[in-house]
């Protein structure tokens, strides 16, 4: 073994010295303990909780669009309810959905674990800000009932600020409450990060779902504010009519574009961040190596933070900003794939000659990088200034973004989920039957967002619900894929539910993996660890958990 693998960790044994204690799983606590709870575990648990039920309105918004457009007549809904539904698909799955997907769920319940803290920093102001999430979530959900709200996800205005048939101020109040829960995240992630991490516990042992972590709650921290000063000002302009986005008060129309993209285009980073992170872990796992290029990996996803903020304006070049800033613009939009790219090359070469198995996990971490290169390479074409004017307003677009979001963040969050199941329950779930829903949500979704980008090249404007009938086809395959893709998330809902009562006991390590989350006991004490572990080996070093589990057997022996 190399040097710095041949001291062993000091770790107590959990297994052991901590059977008398509780895990943070417990049938005796009631409701009212959960809702109470200051563990970090049980709140990344209700997010999971709250999130999937998110996740499950946003997709019945996405199975009625696509079911209205098998037809190129529109048949279905209205054209206003048509606007409110692809609105309100959009708000709920980025804002309730993708943005806190994995910080707040598989995040908040592993990051005080990967670096040997018993919690987070402020666990309190945790729990305040899923009673956040719930709050805002039911003020942007209760725009449903109120009517709806038809501005699109954007909140473009002058849509937002003019029209009155639409909710625009109740739904920007639940984003504005839902960024101060994301911000209250990522406050906690990086103060854990710099204040609580183990003895030994360096930056460059540090996990890089860590580092992932680390470097989108930056962003998080630094770009959350200004969409809440935007979204505020549109509901004082649509209120007051303060003369802040329109010209006949004396605004400026470009002002909200420019505030609103300055946080939405970084916070595409924010959501896939963490799933690069998930990626790491997973393929590092079942390549048995450690990442390649760690470091330069490690600063790709702080570069990626910098360079985030850096090309909101590729978003803006139709709509009349002058020549040399789209150039400029273009040219850092370029720029920015490239930490993106170390980390497909750094991946692909850990898988070289590793000792691969095709687990759940690993089948979704595949998954990720087809579909998120996809999604890089066309987003390419987006930045490219020629070809941004025809292809911005199109379906082109509409997949592009689906290829980097839900191909990229969602299969990341499923791989994520899968991957840390059983360390989160105990528990593990039929493999046969989940890596078939893997497969089949793989299948779904290229069939639901191929046929888009053809459609978008073609000229098929987006969010129009009436199209050439020329376009039917590909329509027709786009909502057969997407039928084919709701079976695909559904089998998961049923089968992990269905281990928690009748899966098999996992183990502490059933993956055999080396993060310092592995070799506690499934499910983890309520305080993680009995003493502060002693870290003094790297980040995936499997040398040292060959040598490790030797020096088990030899003990038992």
């Amino acid at each position: 073994m190399s040097a710095t693998s041949s001291t062993i960790v000091n770790l107590p044994d959990q297994r052991t010295a901590t059977l008398p204690k509780k895990n943070y799983i417990n049938a005796e606590d009631g409701i009212l303990s959960w809702l109470l709870t200051a563990d970090h575990k049980r709140i990344g648990i209700l997010y999971l909780i709250t999130i999937t039920f998110f996740f499950l309105i946003g997709g019945i918004f996405a199975g009625l669009i696509r079911l209205e457009l098998l037809t190129p007549q529109p048949d279905l809904v209205a054209s206003d309810t048509y606007n409110k539904l692809f609105t309100l698909h959009g708000i709920v799955m980025i804002f309730l959905f993708l943005v806190p997907s994995v910080p707040a769920t598989l995040g908040n319940f592993l990051i005080p674990i990967m670096i040997g803290a018993k919690d987070l920093a402020f666990p309190k102001i945790n729990l305040l800000s899923w009673y956040l999430a719930v709050i805002g979530g039911s003020f942007t959900l209760a725009t449903m009932v109120l009517g709806g709200v038809d501005t699109g996800w954007t909140f473009t205005t002058p849509l937002s600020t003019h029209y009155l048939n639409t909710h625009v101020v109740t739904a920007g109040l639940g984003v504005f409450i839902l960024g101060f829960s994301s911000i209250f995240t990522g406050l906690n992630i990086i103060v854990t990060v710099h204040r609580l991490r183990a003895p030994g516990m360096t930056w460059f042992r540090m996990p890089l779902f860590v580092w992932a972590h680390y470097a989108a709650s930056i962003m998080m921290v630094l770009g959350t504010p200004v969409l809440a000063i935007a979204i505020t000002l549109v509901a004082l302009e649509r209120t007051l009519h303060i003369g802040v986005f329109d010209p006949a008060l004396g605004g400026d129309p470009l002002l909200f574009q420019h505030l609103f993209w300055f946080y939405s285009h970084p916070a595409v980073y924010i959501m896939i961040l963490p799933g690069f992170g998930v990626i790491s872990e997973v393929i590092s796992t079942f390549s048995r190596k450690r990442v390649f290029g760690y470091t330069a990996v490690a600063f790709s996803s702080v570069a990626i933070a910098v360079f985030g903020f850096l090309v909101w304006e590729h978003h803006m070049f139709i709509m009349g900003v002058s020549n040399y800033s789209a150039l400029v613009f273009s040219l850092l939009t370029m720029l920015v794939a490239v930490p993106s790219a170390i980390k497909i090359f750094n991946w692909s070469f850990t898988l070289q000659k590793g000792s691969i198995t095709f687990e759940t996990p690993m089948m979704y971490a595949l998954a990720f990088i087809g579909l998120f290169t996809i999604g890089g390479l066309t987003g390419i074409f987006l930045g490219s200034l020629g070809m941004d004017v025809h292809l911005t307003e199109t379906y082109f677009i509409v997949a592009h973004f689906h290829y980097v979001m839900v191909g990229g963040m969602l299969m990341a969050y499923l791989a994520g989920l899968h991957f840390w199941w059983p360390k989160m329950t105990g528990r593990m779930y039929p493999e046969a039957v989940s890596k078939l829903s893997a497969v089949v949500s793989f299948i779904g979704f290229n069939l639901t967002f191929m046929p888009q980008f053809i459609l978008g090249y073609l000229g098929m404007p987006r969010r129009y619900h009436a199209y050439p009938a020329e376009f039917q086809v590909l329509n027709v395959l786009s909502t057969a894929g997407a039928t084919v893709l709701g079976v695909g998330f559904l089998m998961p809902a049923i089968y992990l539910v269905w281990s928690l009562k009748y899966g098999k006991i996992a183990g502490n390590n059933p993956w055999q993996a080396t993060g310092l989350e592995w070799q506690i006991q499934s499910p983890p004490l309520t305080e993680n660890f009995v003493e502060s572990p002693v870290i003094d080996y790297e980040a995936y070093d499997y040398e040292w958990l060959a040598h490790k589990t030797e020096q088990e057997v030899t003990t038992v022996g």
